[in-house]
């Protein structure tokens, strides 16, 4: 069935739905009688931006405090093998809402928002469609990139909320010499109530005190620890200087990877390693990094609270993940845009009604996953709906069947394949990486040169996507493309004996 036809069978159940409760309203009947389906658990979706597995129950940073998101993790099945289908904001969060590979949409950069492309501008979102399956749909903080999805001509969600946003700023930038709005990091006296997040999760608290008719599903998207990485002194006196343990970092780490891929960062606002040495701020944005990501779990546990205070925490389901990871110094940078395991992995956690609790999956599993899982969950047939992703029903209900590997895609042609144990690398000039990360958890060792696992790789090359689309129309920011002969970053071409920059930050206004 035709994806378009099934949304209006969808829709036409929906309306169906009302007039009965109509109906019932004007025979006397309380329609709320039917309000809860056991089918249709409540969805609590929440989203974090640029968190990558500094978690608690992730064990990426044996320092990090998270006691609200590793409560959570307890509650339900942690997916520690969890990975982005693209690292870069956009991208990552059009495929998670639309159910589409990045290769398969052509949506790389920070732009286009994906219903001013032609072909997916009637493609039927999650909240879309859960929207047609009789869910009063909410949203509040950063679900889609930027504004996208917020304005009721968008037809996303029912209800938008507070909209997401660092808070107060600083009268003057902390860090000097970046050049740039959001390349800020550090501590300045303000109160945690003055912060974005912190208003994101009052409203969602609001939401949750109110009485609702419908299943709800009601997404809320922190914005920390996106640079600017501001936060109050509580949290950063959390993480004392004089015993900060900093990420793992070789000297002459990259010397055995490819050219290309210094391309899919060639030149951006997050700085290099050698600008944070340089000017001797390293210590000092991992401190802010790890601060606002103790904070954003405070606010996690502030919506987690209000939840079980409504009496609603037995029949909703809470998904919570990030859209991508962060380097904070490794692989000689700082950011996402990379296909190396910092900057593809994520945390991913369900809990709630039939998930199986403190459970821990290392199988591969995708954000791309989410949204068939959550049309599982909730009495669906994801085969309908033509999504790229699959169930994760099986893991979260014990049942380990084998997974296929995640796919991680940044801009044309380049694709990670993570498996248990493998991460392989396919640049766009055919350049690759092969990575044990069971004996290499911090991929130093780059095996592709290596003959003997030529096999191996050619195996995993099996999962390359077979659609690979150019950047679709009103493609921008952070777009690399690659003809055959010569790539071309944000429209100029780089010369093949350009010197890879070390500090080239990209200036904006403040």
């Amino acid at each position: 069935m035709e994806l378009t036809q099934t949304f209006h069978l969808l829709e036409f159940g929906v309306l169906m739905k009302s007039f009965f409760c109509f109906c019932l309203v004007f025979a006397g009947l309380d329609a709320n009688l039917f309000a809860t389906d056991p089918e249709k658990p409540n969805i609590l979706f929440i989203a974090i931006d640029d968190q990558n597995d500094w978690i608690g129950c992730l064990g990426g940073h044996p320092q990090v405090k998270t006691p609200h998101i590793d409560r959570l993790a307890s509650r339900g099945t942690l997916f520690t093998n969890a990975h982005c289908q693209s690292p870069l904001c956009n991208s990552s969060r059009t495929s998670l809402m639309t159910g589409l590979r990045p290769s398969t949409t052509g949506i790389y950069g920070l732009a286009p928002w994906f219903r001013n492309v032609e072909e997916f501008k009637e493609r039927v979102s999650l909240p879309q469609y859960l929207k047609s399956r009789g869910y009063r749909t909410l949203t509040t903080g950063k679900i889609y990139h930027g504004g996208s999805g917020r304005r009721k001509t968008d037809n996303e969600f029912d209800v938008i909320g507070v909209p997401p946003g660092v808070g107060i700023r600083p009268q003057q930038p902390l860090i000097q010499d970046t050049n740039h709005p959001l390349v800020d990091w550090g501590v300045f006296p303000h109160r945690d109530q003055d912060k974005g997040d912190w208003k994101v999760a009052q409203w969602a608290v609001e939401q949750l005190k109110a009485k609702h008719k419908e299943p709800l599903f009601l997404s809320v998207g922190f914005f920390l620890p996106h640079v600017p990485c501001y936060a109050t002194q509580k949290w950063f006196d959390l993480y004392p200087e004089d015993s900060l343990i900093m990420p793992p970092y070789l000297k002459g780490d990259r010397d055995d990877t490819p050219r290309f891929s210094w391309y899919l960062h060639w030149k951006l606002p997050e700085p290099r390693l050698d600008f944070l040495q340089e000017k001797k701020q390293w210590k000092n944005l991992v401190r802010s990094y790890l601060a606002c990501t103790s904070f954003v779990d405070d606010q996690v546990g502030r919506v987690l609270v209000a939840l079980e205070k409504s009496g609603l925490q037995d029949n909703t389901m809470i998904v919570l993940w990030s859209d991508h990871g962060w380097h904070l110094g490794e692989k000689r940078i700082t950011g996402k845009n990379t296909l190396w395991e910092r900057s593809t992995r994520v945390p991913l956690i369900f809990a709630g009604p039939g998930v199986v609790a403190n459970a821990v999956c290392d199988q591969p599993a995708e954000l791309l996953d989410i949204y068939p899982t959550l049309v599982d969950l909730t009495g669906g047939t994801p085969g309908e709906l033509s999504l790229e992703g699959l169930s994760l029903k099986p893991q979260l209900t014990g049942n380990r069947e084998p997974r296929r590997p995640a796919i991680t895609t940044h801009n044309h042609d380049n694709h990670a394949i993570r498996t248990q144990r493998w991460r392989y690398i396919s640049y766009a000039d055919q350049s690759e990486e092969l990575y044990d990360m069971k004996s290499d958890p911090n991929e130093w060792n780059n095996l592709a040169g290596n003959a003997k696992y030529r096999q191996r790789m050619d195996s995993m090359k099996q999962w390359l996507p077979k659609t690979n689309k150019k950047p679709a129309k009103g493609s921008r920011s952070r777009i690399l493309t690659f003809d055959g002969l010569n790539a071309t970053w944000e429209g100029k071409k780089i010369p093949p004996d350009a010197e890879i920059p070390k500090i080239n930050l990209t200036p904006g206004k403040r």
